[in-house]
């Protein structure tokens, strides 16, 4: 009795069994996702290492750094309610910047095609410590697009955070 019991579960249990393994997701050999996550993930690594250049290249006054992430069609917005800015005066304002330090978070990547994404983050920009503004959180979004196997940014939109 105890045997036919036991068949029977295994009966019943083994197509259960069966029909939840051809819904998880596929892996590598490795046991690591499918390639598209990874692709994504090497994606967004490459974004958030070309962001920190752009803030490095803002904190140390470097115009050459930060001009060859932009795009030459570049417009940018920013919070200060100056209106849009094209590449040359992007640019430019680099040697007015008083970025003393900045912290980087909350990355998160839209892919929008094989040749662009949208890339949102937020940064707290800290200014010199003679400043009469010490801190300033701003929610930034970004455009990229690849041309000629290069990813540079097109747009840059940026909103006070309080």
């Amino acid at each position: 009795m105890r045997v036919c019991f036991a068949f029977a579960c295994i009966a019943v249990l083994t197509p259960l069994a069966l029909a939840q393994q051809a819904t998880m997701p596929a892996k590598t050999a490795e046991g690591r996702p499918s390639t598209s996550v990874s692709a994504e993930s090497k994606l967004k690594d490459m974004f958030e290492a070309r962001i920190k250049a752009e803030w490095e290249a803002l904190k140390h006054k470097d115009k050459k750094a930060y001009g060859e992430l932009l795009a030459d069609d570049y417009q940018g917005v920013e919070a200060d309610g100056r209106g849009e800015r094209n590449k040359i005066q992007a640019v430019n304002e680099v040697a007015e910047t008083n970025v003393f330090n900045y912290t980087l978070f909350g990355f998160k990547l839209i892919p929008a095609g094989p040749d662009a994404a949208l890339v949102i983050y937020e940064v707290t920009m800290e200014f010199p410590p003679k400043s009469q503004v010490r801190y300033s959180r701003i929610y930034i979004s970004e455009l990229w697009t690849k041309t000629a196997g290069q990813w540079k940014e097109v747009h840059y939109q940026e909103t006070h955070v309080k």
